[in-house]
């Protein structure tokens, strides 16, 4: 029996508003005569899909007849002597790491074209994410910093070299104190170089400093178990999954490992074995995470805590202090049955929270603890080291800072002035500082205060390793001589530290050959070969062990119950804040990549902008419609931005994409979007992303760039799709070839001998999660032009763009 479930690509489908009627009716619009199509106003017109393909398929030959002309004629020099390892058109692979993930870099004629997978590595078994694909284009951006910079001038290195060694010399001498602020460090090499910085300028500390932090997860280990450390999550081994806001599949920790261990029990493999997770989701927003999952209940961020300590007493039996229902039975009868179902499933249940308080991950801590998940799902063993920054630290820098205190101040791959969220006090502060040197490769924010920039490698050009999970070592190697004047930051403290090993290179083998090459069986010149072309090595796991949780949770929960009260908002123009990481973006480092700006949302489909996402009754409430900007005022700080109407929004809450509204980032970057790190808030010691705003319409509407509806359904029952219960019984149910009728299969395509190749594209649609970093690998894997967000805006409008089959911007109707 067939689906009765209707689908629909968009909400104009749904709702069939006039415009979609209209634009639907015109699908095939008469066409306009086809010598006007090729002439200069046809071709520079709005050109209907079958005048499109009528130019193509009849006159594509007068076309290129037409347009051939004399060319200039470029003389190539063939190589004096060719590399031995380089075939002209043969592509060469090298391995690599990105995030700690081991990788494969394919170059060709020694230059890197394409960030692929390692089948082999140990965490994401090939996957690779739509930043890690779009890294490529990054390293040929003519915005990246060429020479290295003191006061806004071009220098030489030693001239660099001598002014800061100068410097670093005098504040030792004085006596003031020295800060290296960096994002999380999980290099051992580069922990080396800095600790030996650090003996060379016993006055200086390291700061680790995430634009987005997991203090709340480390700090409640701390308090919980006595580890101050990031668990390795093993999605992989539960068979009920419920998470409170953490959009593991898209931006929560580690987004492709953790997507390659949820689809192991979800694929066609596991499916044949009769095995299917279960994953209930409780969240604000929309996720990617949310739009997997099997049951989805949408919260507001100030029930999040109230529903975490109904489900812990459902699961232990116990009542916690204050303890009261939720105002929504829907919600609270899938508390319930959450609980059930995770106690049915005791060391083989995972329950993950996203929040950064540490009072809430402490509760989440006693609840997995009871569910037996420590040594199976949970692993404080063999930890994470991917996120280690104390936010605590960062505010006392900054205090630091306005005191006089700091007399010179390292910045690597970390930017407060543009994602701290009082950066006006990090941008005053830094001009009491005598020394302040940035290792950026672009003249981001932060860099653009500093009086020196030493322009880092890009990690293409670059060595290193990394240890993102404790006992997993993968290798940095470059794949292509620097593209400009720029040095490895490493080498640089190495040069300022008078280091005996100034070379980062000789550095990092030295490294290597105390001790990593042995905890991978390897030694000598044949082990580091080895080492190369396999990309990473592993040690053997420690047992995972068993933990206990045995604190006292009255005062906890008070605290969850006392900030959730802060949340809630009242009044007509008051809503619940949240701010998150978009797919594309992330905390938006990469901002000017244009295939990450142009890559569409997995959930909204917007490209090029972030957006303000409301539930349509809030929006009926407000008597406004979608693209109506509104100016969304909260923690002292205000932005105005567009109306995206949001399916499963909670209705009270505004969500709001971060890594936007760079004003230093490059060309394709700056003044996309707004900027929400602002705000974020520093409440019990850690920074939280949720406020209480007040909105207000300013009057304006845009259209926002977005992918979304081409073609309708028209009825027709496209989409097939079961229960497991009925796929257990019948693995063909509701596919249109139930029992027996799936062995009468016919196919549209007459049949023919296939003595060699067969040919077929495959996608196992319970494995995808729609996270779209397949588009970013095939616009690098083919060179697509990106045609930005006006022009996407403009081929919306002319109903072009599809998003029922893979495509590219460039290729509208194949």
């Amino acid at each position: 029996m067939d689906s009765n479930k209707k689908y629909w690509k968009g909400l104009e489908e749904l709702n069939k508003t006039p415009e979609f009627v209209e634009k639907n009716k015109n699908e095939f619009p008469e066409p306009i005569p086809i010598e006007d199509v090729l002439s200069g106003g046809g071709l520079l017109g709005k050109t209907p899909r079958r005048d499109f393909l009528k130019a193509v398929g009849f006159g594509v030959g007068a076309v290129t007849l037409a347009a051939c002309q004399k060319v200039p004629v470029h003389k190539s020099i063939p190589y004096l002597i060719k590399p031995e390892e380089v075939t002209p058109g043969v592509a060469n692979y090298y391995s690599s790491t990105y995030d700690g993930h081991a990788i494969l870099v394919k170059t060709r004629e020694g230059r890197p074209i394409k960030i692929e997978g390692n089948p082999n590595d140990l965490l994401s078994k090939g996957g690779l994410s739509a930043q890690a694909q779009a890294s490529v284009l990054d390293l040929y951006d003519i915005n990246r910093v060429k020479n290295p910079m003191k006061d806004a001038t071009e220098y030489e290195w030693k001239d660099i070299d001598a002014f800061v060694i100068r410097e670093l010399t005098a504040i030792k001498a004085g006596g003031k104190k020295i800060r290296l602020v960096s994002s999380t460090v999980h290099s051992p090499s580069t922990l080396a170089v800095i600790a030996d910085f650090i003996a060379q300028y016993p006055n200086t500390k390291h700061i680790n400093y995430d634009a987005v932090s997991y203090t709340g997860i480390i700090q409640a280990n701390q308090n919980s178990f006595g580890k101050a450390v990031l668990p390795h999550y093993r999605f992989d081994k539960a068979d009920i999954i419920v998470s409170f806001g953490a959009d593991f599949l898209g931006s929560w920790i580690s987004p492709t490992e953790f997507t390659t261990q949820y689809v192991q029990n979800r694929n066609s493999k596991s499916l044949q074995s009769k095995k299917m997770s279960r994953h209930i989701q409780f969240e604000t927003g929309m996720s990617l995470t949310g739009t997997n999952a099997d049951v989805r209940i949408a919260i507001k961020a100030s029930e999040e805590g109230v529903a975490l300590i109904n489900l812990y007493n459902a699961i232990t039996g116990t009542t916690l202090p204050g303890s009261k229902k939720l105002t929504d039975n829907a919600t609270n009868s899938a508390i319930m049955i959450a609980a059930n179902e995770l106690k049915a499933a005791k060391g083989k249940a995972l329950v993950v929270a996203g929040s950064n308080d540490v009072a809430t991950q402490v509760l989440v801590n006693a609840i997995n603890s009871a569910l037996g998940s420590y040594g199976t799902t949970i692993d404080l063993d063999n930890y994470s080291n991917q996120y280690a920054s104390n936010d605590s630290e960062f505010v006392e820098l900054v205090a630091e800072l306005k005191r006089g205190e700091v007399d010179a101040v390292f910045f690597l791959n970390a930017n407060p002035v543009y994602d701290y969220y009082h950066s006006k006090d990090v941008s005053d502060a830094l001009a009491k500082v005598r020394l302040k040197v940035s290792f950026s490769d672009h003249k981001d924010e932060t860099a653009n205060l500093c009086n020196v920039i030493a322009p880092n490698h890009y990690y293409l050009e670059s060595w290193g390793d990394d240890n993102i999970i404790e006992g997993y070592y993968t290798i940095l190697q470059p794949t292509i001589n620097p593209v400009y004047n720029t040095r490895q930051a490493e080498q640089s403290l190495l040069v300022w530290a008078d280091a005996p090993v100034k070379e980062y290179y000789t550095y990092v083998r030295n490294n290597w050959d105390k001790g990593l090459l042995a905890k991978g069986g390897l030694s000598g010149q044949k082990g580091w070969e080895t080492l190369l072309q396999t990309g990473f090595v592993k040690t053997a796991d420690k047992p995972a062990g068993t933990y206990s949780f045995s604190r006292d949770l009255n005062a906890v929960a008070g605290t969850i119950l006392a900030q959730s009260a802060q949340l809630v908002a009242s009044g007509d123009k008051k809503f619940e804040l949240q701010v998150y990481q978009s797919k594309a973006m992330l905390d938006g480092k990469r901002a000017n990549n244009p295939w990450l700006q142009e890559l569409p949302d997995p959930v909204s489909k917007v490209t090029w902008d972030n957006f303000a996402a409301l539930s349509l009754n809030d929006i009926k409430k407000l008597g406004l419609a979608e693209g109506d900007v509104i100016t969304i005022d909260a923690n002292g700080y205000s932005i105005a931005l567009p109306i995206l109407l949001q399916p499963g929004q909670a209705e009270g809450t505004i969500s709001v994409a971060l890594g936007y509204g760079r004003t230093m980032s490059g060309p394709v970057g700056d003044g996309v979007g707004k900027n929400a790190f602002p705000f974020h808030s520093f409440r019990n010691g850690t920074l939280q992303s949720t406020a209480v705003a007040t909105i207000s319409a300013t009057g304006d509407n845009v259209v926002l760039a977005q992918t979304q509806t081409h073609h309708s359904y028209e009825g027709r029952n496209v989409i097939r799709e079961t229960v497991f219960k009925d796929y257990l019984k019948d693995p063909y149910h509701n596919s249109g070839r139930s029992g027996s009728d799936h062995k009468a299969y016919t196919s549209l395509w007459d049949e023919y001998q296939r003595p060699t190749y067969n040919w077929v594209m495959a996608i196992d649609l319970n494995a995808c999660t729609g996270c779209g970093a397949c588009v970013v690998a095939c616009s690098a894997e083919n060179n697509v032009p990106v045609v930005g967000r006006d022009e996407v805006r403009r081929r919306r409008e002319m109903h072009w763009i599809r998003i029922d089959r893979y495509y590219s911007f460039n290729d509208t109707e194949k």
